[in-house]
């Protein structure tokens, strides 16, 4: 390099020197920077039409990028085909889905999927099941074709169906000394009860008793074209991929009935109270607060959303400002509801300092009484979570995954094709006195399920002595122990 290309280059780094030195200097520390300008809402739009075997088919182009997202959504999961007897069926069968099909094992398939660059994800819910995958564009039809053989013509090979059984086998063994995970199921046991699946939980026993025959006849009869809905989202022709779905999935037959979604009634509600799972030494207590929810189709789902990033949905949520920023008992807590097809629940709670359980409880307490109304709702408040609300909303069409999984739930839910461009509207339109309702109407505080698993020898006096409700011991099944109630 010469003399004067290295005059050039100092010359350069002295004007960017310069004009970082006035930046600093003209930069008013002492305010705090306006926001930047609100994304912008552009909701996809997408054409539906028949397959001929009787699965629905959506379509919406995305040319920005050559990528596609494609999904085969089944209505209906473990909670509507799951006896209590086989909990874990559904999860198993799916899992199988990728251990290797009639012309492909194992090793082969996911040889197979990493030269195309992509992987297929078989998945199945307590309300709907899926198998997917995103692709570039070129590799999309070969892709397809594996998903196809995948669905139709699935091996089950004996040997990979006991290294699933038993790796989940010692997921159970695990789960029984993690405190969320124990939370989590005492907390469904308590709020559903035995006969509802909700409270029904995957056991040994339940794992140990499927056989490969089960697993078959399950695949037979779950994945039917006539409760599908495929959805294809990016860089595609929608006559093109239509074209390209028939012809991979000519041989799925019509067939299928879409499930009721019936759930047995609920159990007889209990007075407020503590159930507190022993586990001794842990340094901190974990909780679960709430009870069974509304599903998703409520008509106050919108003042419910709102209500709840008040409470606990967000990071500067009342819960969260008071419990882990202003009193320092947890790294973080929240609430939410579990919207489905049935009653899911409302559950609030996180890890507490177990030397602060019981003053942590006294808080929360105050918090769900407070938003229902002995603590009124500020404007600010009010305003700051319809913002956080309406602003999530651009980003959830931002990739061809995300516009596929909001596609998926409008159809999951019953919901109309112009859900998102009235959403801004509807979450605008709530007030003050519908967060009030929602909160006294949906936080049963009188029937409050309070599940608390911490070191019992350290956190039980405290709690009796907060008054708050009666403490009744369990095991991490969720079982009351002999005389506690």
């Amino acid at each position: 390099m010469n003399v004067r290309a290295h005059t050039a280059i100092a010359a350069v780094i002295l004007a960017l020197a310069g004009l970082a030195v006035h930046a600093q200097q003209s930069f008013d520390r002492s305010k705090i920077p306006p926001p930047g300008k609100a994304s912008e809402l552009r909701v996809p739009v997408w054409t539906r039409q028949p397959l001929s075997n009787g699965a629905d088919l959506i379509v919406s182009e995305k040319h920005d990028l050559p990528l596609v997202s494609f999904r085969i959504t089944i209505q209906g999961g473990a909670s509507q085909v799951e006896s209590a007897a086989r909990r874990g069926l559904a999860s198993l069968a799916a899992s199988m889905v990728s251990e290797g099909t009639k012309t492909r094992d194992g090793e082969a398939l996911s040889n197979a999927l990493q030269l195309l660059g992509t992987s297929i994800n078989v998945n199945i819910g307590s309300e709907n099941g899926s198998i997917a995958f995103q692709s570039t564009t070129n590799k999309f039809p070969q892709a397809l074709d594996i998903l196809a053989d995948m669905l139709l013509n699935p091996a089950f090979p004996a040997d990979a169906l006991e290294r699933l059984r038993a790796q989940r086998l010692v997921t159970l063994t695990q789960g029984k000394d993690q405190p969320a995970t124990i939370a989590s199921r005492v907390f469904a046991k308590i709020l559903y009860g035995d006969t509802h699946p909700f409270g029904q939980n995957v056991t040994e026993e339940s794992i140990k008793a499927i056989t490969r025959g089960e697993v078959l006849a399950f695949h037979k009869a779950y994945f039917q074209a006539g409760r599908a809905l495929i959805t294809v989202v990016g860089d595609v022709n929608t006559a093109g991929a239509k074209a390209a779905i028939e012809k991979s999935l000519a041989s799925w037959p019509r067939g299928g009935e879409k499930p009721a979604f019936s759930y047995p009634a609920l159990p007889q509600t209990h007075p407020m109270s503590i159930f507190l799972v022993d586990k001794p030494g842990a340094a901190q207590s974990t909780f679960a607060i709430g009870n069974p929810g509304p599903p998703r189709n409520t008509p106050d789902y919108d003042a419910l959303q709102v209500m709840n990033t008040i409470l606990g949905g967000m990071f500067q949520s009342r819960l969260n400002a008071n419990i882990r920023e202003e009193k320092g008992y947890s790294y973080g807590v929240n609430s939410s509801f579990g919207y489905g097809k049935g009653p899911g629940a409302f559950r609030s709670g996180g890890d507490m300092v177990s030397a602060k359980s019981d003053a942590a409880l006294v808080e929360f307490m105050k918090e769900l009484r407070g938003i229902g109304g002995s603590r009124p709702v500020t404007d600010d408040e009010l305003q700051t979570a319809k913002d956080s609300l309406i602003q999530r909303l651009p980003g959830t069409f931002e990739s061809v995954q995300s516009v596929n999984n909001a596609i998926v739930s409008l159809w999951t839910q019953g919901l109309p094709d112009n859900y998102y461009r009235q959403y801004v509207a509807r979450i605008s339109a709530v007030k003050r006195e519908d967060v009030v309702r929602v909160a006294k109407q949906y936080i049963d505080m009188e029937h409050l399920t309070i599940v608390i698993v911490g070191d019992r020898a350290k956190i039980e006096a405290p709690l009796r002595a907060t008054g708050i409700a009666p403490i009744v011991l369990t095991d991490i099944e969720g079982k009351v122990l002999q005389g506690t109630r």
